[in-house]
Formats: structure tokens, sequence, C-alpha cells
């Protein structure tokens, strides 16, 4: 049932890549099965060699093929016809999830899965098929197998899945559309306070987009008796950039870890070189633009330059000001981030940083942020595990004075529950088609 409904989720949106979904679940499905035939020959590795070459030439043909073909052109200085496809959605995710699943049984770190229906099952979940988190097969294999739907466990999943609905319709939308005033008007009235406004708006909308729909994954997943790994510990807390990805897109900077770094050295050996191979791919495989692998590189350099030199000073600094030059660092990469075109992106860090020969505010300025102050303020705050840890604090003063228990807290996160979902449900239908960003990727 669950496989039917995945296929016929994914064909809603791309009815012919659907076929393609179904071609990289088979084959990455029989050469696991020869991976583990054949462990310890060179027909296991030559299995795995295959694997890896039929998924990266599928991301390299859908994603990559324009981007690749396009500067060949301009390096030649020719007109090489090429053929551009349509992405296909998820393609980035699923692709890696089923090469992850073919390394962990060449490794031994997980057995082949035998019945076909099953891998399938695994690729084609619908819960976090279009944008995530990447799921390894190894994590939730048991759960493929035997799952326990529990009342308890359902609850948990409608509540969390409500919570990444909260996130995107309420807070990512509201902070897109403030930041699209800024960042999608002319540079010559661009002045330097609305500049930084707008590039803090769109980190907020990033991550509560990013960050809701991880939540509605994990908590279709928990409805189904999935368990998935979390992909968010609040990342805009951190005090460095190092920080920082090891609290964000969990599951991405975790397979390039294991799967990347690692096996080329690591740190033992080559570690500049490593890390500057990891970040650039981190960089493309957020899109085939120049702009993606710039921001690749560049968080690359700063985790370098923390590694050499500025770990211990960032250490000893008090935590204000190391999370300040977080602050920092994250918002001027969000620019190469949102502009495709360097030369723009390059145009509005000048007018950022004052040197774009434009006023420091106007009076749109003064309006947009007035008007958006209270709301500023909220998605800060919600930005930090600061409610979490109130509530909790909460809880248990009421526990020990015996007036909160499993009653209490069942109407009490019901009602909540009900209220988000009934306000989410009124703005989606008042607003105009606003899709998750990752779902590009």
């Amino acid at each position: 049932m669950l496989i039917v409904f995945s296929l016929l989720f994914y064909a809603y949106g791309e009815p012919i890549w659907v076929i393609l979904l179904i071609f990289s679940a088979t084959v990455d499905f029989y050469l696991g099965l020869l991976i583990e035939r054949h462990r310890g020959q060179w027909k296991s590795k030559a299995a795995l060699i295959c694997s890896v070459i039929v998924n990266l030439s599928l991301l390299g043909t859908f994603k990559y093929m324009g981007f690749f073909m396009e500067n060949i052109n301009y390096l030649l200085q020719g007109s090489i016809p090429y053929r551009e496809f349509m992405l296909p959605i998820g393609i980035s995710f699923y692709t890696f999830q089923t090469l992850s699943y073919s390394i962990d049984v060449y490794r031994g770190e997980t057995k082949a899965q035998r019945q076909y229906h099953k891998f399938l099952l695994f690729v084609s979940l619908f819960h976090q098929l279009v944008a995530g988190p990447i799921v390894r097969y190894k994590d939730i294999s048991g759960e493929i197998e035997c799952r326990n739907i529990s009342p308890a466990g359902f609850s948990y999943g409608v509540t969390r899945f409500v919570q990444g609905l909260g996130k995107k319709v309420l807070l990512a939308n509201t902070a897109g559309s403030v930041a699209a005033k800024f960042l999608e008007r002319g540079f010559e009235s661009l002045t330097v306070a609305g500049a930084w406004l707008g590039i803090s708006m769109f980190a907020l909308q990033i991550y509560f987009d990013f960050s809701g729909y991880s939540d509605m994954a994990i908590g279709l997943g928990r409805m189904f008796g999935f368990t998935y790994k979390e992909n968010f510990n609040y990342p805009y807390i951190a005090k460095s950039a190092t920080d920082f990805w090891r609290r964000w897109h969990i599951s991405l900077s975790s397979f390039f870890r294991d799967y990347l770094y690692i096996p080329l050295g690591g740190n033992r050996k080559f570690a500049v070189r490593n890390l500057l191979v990891v970040w650039f791919l981190t960089g493309l495989w957020h899109g085939a633009s120049w702009n993606f692998v710039v921001w690749g590189l560049f968080y690359g350099f700063f985790i370098l330059m923390e590694r050499k030199f500025l770990q211990g000073l960032l250490q000893k600094m008090p935590a204000v000001f190391s999370h300040l030059y977080l602050l920092l660092v994250m918002l001027t990469g969000w620019v190469f981030f949102y502009y495709l075109d360097l030369s723009q992106g390059f145009r509005f860090l000048k007018i950022m940083f004052g040197f774009g020969g434009v006023s420091f505010l106007d009076t749109e300025f003064l309006i947009h942020f007035m008007n958006n102050l209270l709301f500023l303020m909220v998605a800060a705050f919600l930005t930090t595990p600061i409610l979490k840890n109130l509530w909790n604090r909460a809880r248990d003063i009421m526990e020990d004075k015996g007036i909160y228990g499993p009653l209490v807290e069942g109407v009490f996160k019901a009602g909540t529950v009900a209220v988000l979902l009934w306000v989410s449900t009124a703005f989606l239908v008042g607003a105009t088609y606003n899709p998750f960003l990752y779902f590009r990727f």
C-alpha cells in the first residue's frame, strides 16, 4: 500500500520521471545482491563501481548536463549541441540514498535486501522522497521488515507534521515575501539597511522552509512506523562555520563525511584537498550553477581557517562575539546561495557592506522594518531552543506540584495542534503557490 501511494504521489508531480525512480531502484537492488553474493571478490567491487557510475550518470545527465555543456562551449568558444532535461524532483536525494545502500552493502554494514518490493519501498517512501532528509537503508532496514505503529508514535508524528507545516506556511512564506521586496528590487534603489533586512529574511525563510519540510517528513514517517534521524539542530545558534554544518542539513553533511571525506583520507592525509573537494561538491549538489560552487567553497574556506587558525580564538572569546562571527559568515553565504548570477551577488555584497554608493536607509525600509518587527523577533526567537527549554521547565514544575499529567498534556497538545493546523490551512488556502525551496535540488 505504501509503495502504491508513494509512486502515485511522485507521479502526481513527475508522471514521466517516476520511471527513472523505478529504474534507479531496480538497478541498485540487483547490484546490491551481486555485491553481497561475491563479497571479497573482484565481482563485488565491479558491481559497486557499476552502481556508482549509474547513479552519478543519472545525476549528471539530468541535473548537470546543461551546466557542463554550457561551460564547455564557453571555453571552446563553440556551439556543441546538447539536450537539457527538466530536473526530476528529488533526484539528488534518492540517488544519494541508493548509492549509500550499495556502499554500505559493500562495506558489510548492512545486508542486501532480497525482496524487490521492500527495496522499492525504501527508495520511494513519499515522506522524504522529494526533499529529504537523506535516509540510509541501514537506519530503517529493521522498520521495513517490521514496524510498530503505536498511538503514542502516531500522535508524535501528527504533532511533528503540523509543526513543520506551520514553519513553512506561517514563518517561511511570510519571511520570503518580505525578503523578495528587497532582494528582487533594483540595486540602484536598495539601501544598506534594506540589503541586510532582505538577506536576514531570506535566512529565516530557508531555515523554516527546509527544517519545516524535514519536520513534516519525520512526522509522516513516524505515523507509519518509521523513525528518521534529525536533519536540523538549531543551526543559527552555532558559534562557528564548523558548528553550523554540524547542525544544518545533517543528513547531507554526514553523507559527504562518511562516503567521501573519510575515504579520501579525512584529516590523516591531504586534509586540505579533501576538505575543498567535499565543499566544492557540496555546493554543486545544491544546483548546477557556479554560485552554488562559490557558496560551498566559501564555507570550505572558513572551516579550513577555523581548523588552522580561528578555532582557539573562537573558543576563548565571549560567546556573543563568536555567534556574531557566525551570523556574519552565514548571511554573507546566503547571498551567494540566493543569486544565481554571481555578478549580482557581488554587487549585492557591495551594497551590504556600504560600498555600493547608496544611502544607509530610507523611508521604505523603515516602513517594512516596523511592520515586520514583531514577526522578525518571534521568528528569530523560534530559531533557538529557548521555547522548548522553557516548556520542559514549566512542565517539570507543574508535574512536581501535581497539576500536570497525561490527560492534561494530551488535551493541551491536541488543542495546540488543532489550532496550528487550522491557522496553517487558512493561510495556505489564501496564499499563492509557494513551493518548498529544496524541491529544486
